[in-house]
């Protein structure tokens, strides 16, 4: 194992212990209050939302197939790793533009950030897949893309939750539906929905809403970026246990 190597698995070691901590009693609280606002949303719009989510993250994960390159083969972790860091910071760039623009625009061009911003950010875990080498192609990969996102925009409690599956994923996989419209749309959109509210909120309020806008995608997409590399990592390593026993 490499310097780069040993470094890049002692930080995965400690990214665990943060991803597995029990929720805080904030969390609790905030979690019952946000289980509280939705049991008030009438179900029709719960359904809405969901279906709506849905379509939009099925659109990206299936046309972003087309135009992600093949998996990179045979390099380097170290290598690999930089060539993710500097998408992520691509995609952060682009990110941090798009919401300062919605966010300039008042209420109807905040709105329109959010499925825009599930676009850039599903485009991201594309390319990270592939840097990784990991073929997007492949329907099992774009679940492992959903699940990466659901740790990375979900409560405490889901990110336990969701955290237990990646941990054994090559026999948690065995496990999926072989059709993605039986996976949890609900949950995902909700847990998703749930964790953005508040910061997404401000950028709809006139005159500031281009900075927040600008400043909350920016660190919404390193969120993501360095949850998938922490997933990538711990699924390399996954993978060399199953092949050693």
């Amino acid at each position: 194992m490499t310097p780069y190597e040993q470094q890049a698995y002692r930080d995965l070691e400690i990214w665990k212990l943060k991803i597995r901590k029990k929720p805080s009693l904030f969390n609790y609280a905030a979690k019952s209050l946000q289980n509280r606002i939705n049991k008030w949303i009438p179900e029709r719009v719960h359904h809405a939302i969901t279906v709506a989510i849905e379509k939009m993250v099925k659109a990206v994960l299936f046309g972003a197939k087309h135009t992600t390159k093949e998996p990179r083969k045979d390099s380097s972790l170290q290598l690999r790793e930089a060539l993710v860091r500097e998408r992520i910071e691509f995609y952060r760039k682009a990110a941090s533009a798009e919401g300062a623009v919605t966010g300039a625009g008042g209420i109807l061009l905040g709105l329109a950030d959010f499925p825009l911003l599930i676009g850039i950010k599903v485009k991201l875990l594309f390319d990270i897949a592939s840097i990784y080498g990991h073929d997007v192609k492949n329907y099992k990969e774009r679940l492992y893309i959903l699940h990466v996102f659901q740790l990375a925009f979900s409560s405490q409690q889901g990110r336990n939750e969701v955290f237990k599956q990646m941990e054994n994923w090559e026999y948690y996989q065995r496990t999926l539906p072989d059709d993605v419209d039986e996976f949890d749309w609900r949950t995902f959109q909700q847990e998703y929905r749930d964790y953005i509210d508040l910061a997404k909120m401000a950028q709809l309020i006139p005159v500031i809403g281009a900075a927040v806008g600008a400043i909350v995608n920016y660190k919404l997409i390193n969120k993501l970026g360095e949850t998938a590399i922490n997933c990538y990592r711990m699924r390399k390593i996954s993978s060399l246990r199953i092949v050693k026993h």
